[in-house]
């Protein structure tokens, strides 16, 4: 059953080792069939090393196993919340990625600095508001996603194609599996860039932000309804 998208989702997750966005098993990548709606997900705690398509299990968007032996990822809830609140994604990424993280565990938002981040993103990366107690003693995987989309639902997955999780980490989406791990790569890149840009302004100077001119122009160029860059696709 989905054996194409099986095979998608397990090279978009041997592609996370390959950019060196995980270590251990801290990650996963998930994909949706558009036809049936069933998940696809890397099963929990199996080394990268080990994993093969044929141990990726098929859920519903109920989170019930379709096909499959293997146990899925501890963090599906959060990718089902995800796929139910935005029918346009249908990949999703998660990463323990270092400067990604650290943002995460500061609380703070990924800000917009530069043309790098706004051809990507438009606007600060948000970083969700922290759980409630009784969020954490809940269904907690399921409530993350959930702080997600609050997050993000007023701008859009189909803009805002990622989100950081206040003391955990990020999460991010695209139209494809491959996609959501692209996005992933490019936040911890723009995430380092903001990092390094805020130490150089770290002796008593404010870091300037960009015009917002400037970064719906780099974004909208790219993703916009008259969107120039690169090559008509045919």
């Amino acid at each position: 059953m989905l054996e194409k998208l099986k095979n998608e989702v397990y090279s978009a997750n041997m592609k996370l080792t390959e950019l060196g966005l995980v270590i251990n098993t801290w990650g996963n990548v998930s994909g949706r069939d558009p036809e049936t709606g069933l998940v696809v997900i890397k099963p929990s705690g199996v080394e990268y090393s080990e994993l093969k398509p044929s141990d990726l299990p098929v859920l519903d968007l109920e989170g019930k196993i379709v096909e499959g032996d293997m146990r899925p990822s501890s963090d599906t809830p959060t990718h089902l919340a995800l796929y139910r609140a935005f029918p346009c994604i249908g990949g999703v990424t998660h990463t323990h990625s270092m400067y990604a993280v650290a943002f995460a565990q500061a609380g703070r938002s990924i800000p917009a600095l530069g043309t790098t981040h706004a051809d990507y993103f438009p606007g600060d990366v948000p970083c969700t508001r922290p759980l409630t107690p009784s969020e954490i003693a809940g269904d907690y995987e399921a409530e993350t996603g959930k702080v997600i989309v609050e997050a993000i639902e007023k701008i859009g997955a189909d803009r805002m194609r990622a989100a950081l999780v206040f003391s955990h980490g990020p999460f991010t989406w695209g139209q494809t599996a491959a996609e959501s791990v692209d996005v992933s790569y490019v936040m911890e890149v723009i995430a380092e860039m903001a990092y390094r840009t805020e130490m150089l302004h770290f002796a008593g100077n404010s870091t300037p932000l960009m015009q917002n001119e400037l970064l719906f122009k780099h974004f909208d160029r790219k993703h916009g309804p008259g969107a120039y860059y690169g090559q008509i696709k045919k």
